[in-house]
C-alpha cells in the first residue's frame, strides 16, 4: 500500500492564451470516478459555447485509475498530454478539464501537445498541492481531568489530532505513522502515568 500520495490543495481555474486560443484548466480535488464525471460536466455546463472541454484524471493512491478524453481535438494531442502531466507531477485523487475557445489560428499536433499539457502545469503550480502520508487511526480514551494537558502535548509533539470527543471521558482520535505506534503507547502510558486506554483503529491518508 502506497505510504503517501500528492493532490491538489485546492480546486481552482488558471487560464493561458497562446495565439488567440484560450485554455481554462479547472483543477479540482475528487474520490471517485462520479465525482470527476460530474466536476467534467459542471464544467461544460459553465462553457457552453467552448469548442472543446478535453480532460484527465487519475484516482488511488497508486494511481490505479487513469482516464483521458481529446473532446473533438485530433487524437492524443489533449487528454493523453494532460494525463501525462499529471503523472508526472506525482498526482493522484485529481481531475483536470482543459477548456478550449478557439481563436482561429491552428496549433498544429504539436501546439496542442504542449497548450493542453502546459495548462495543467501552470495550473497545478499555481494552486499548489500537498501531500498525503498514510496513517494508523488510534482513538485515546482518557479522564476529563487530564485531558487538556494530554491534547496539548500531542499537538506540542507533532502528532496529528483528528478529532476529540467529550462524553463520560474524552475520547482523542490521532494519526500516527505506523512506525511509531509502539513508541506511543510508551509515551501515552508516561504521560497519564497509565490511566490512559489506546485503541488501534483502520487506516488513513492526512496531511504529511
Amino acid at each position: 500500500m502506497q505510504e503517501q500520495y500528492r493532490t491538489l490543495a485546492h480546486a481552482g481555474v488558471h487560464e493561458i492564451e497562446i495565439n488567440k486560443s484560450r485554455f481554462l484548466c479547472a483543477l479540482a480535488p475528487v474520490a471517485t470516478e462520479a465525482e470527476a464525471q460530474d466536476f467534467i460536466a459542471a464544467v461544460r455546463k459553465e462553457h457552453p459555447t467552448a469548442r472543446h472541454h478535453c480532460y484527465a484524471y487519475v484516482l488511488g493512491a497508486d494511481g490505479g485509475v487513469q482516464k483521458a478524453s481529446d473532446d473533438g481535438e485530433p487524437g492524443g494531442t489533449a487528454g493523453v498530454p494532460m494525463l501525462q502531466m499529471l503523472l508526472r507531477r506525482e498526482m493522484r485523487y485529481v481531475v483536470a478539464v482543459v477548456t478550449r475557445y478557439f481563436g482561429g489560428i491552428k496549433l498544429g499536433a504539436g501546439g496542442l501537445i504542449r497548450a493542453y499539457g502546459g495548462a495543467v502545469g501552470e495550473a497545478l503550480d499555481t494552486l499548489g498541492t500537498v501531500v498525503r502520508r498514510r496513517y494508523r487511526l488510534v482513538t485515546v480514551t482518557v479522564d476529563h481531568q487530564r485531558a487538556g494537558k494530554l491534547e496539548n502535548d500531542l499537538r506540542a509533539t507533532g502528532r496529528t489530532v483528528r478529532e476529540v470527543t467529550y462524553g463520560a471521558d474524552v475520547r482523542i482520535e490521532v494519526g500516527l505513522p505506523e512506525a511509531d505506534v509502539e513508541a506511543f503507547g510508551a509515551w501515552l502510558a508516561d504521560s497519564t502515568a497509565g490511566t490512559a486506554v489506546l485503541e488501534l483503529g483502520g487506516e488513513a491518508y492526512g496531511e504529511a
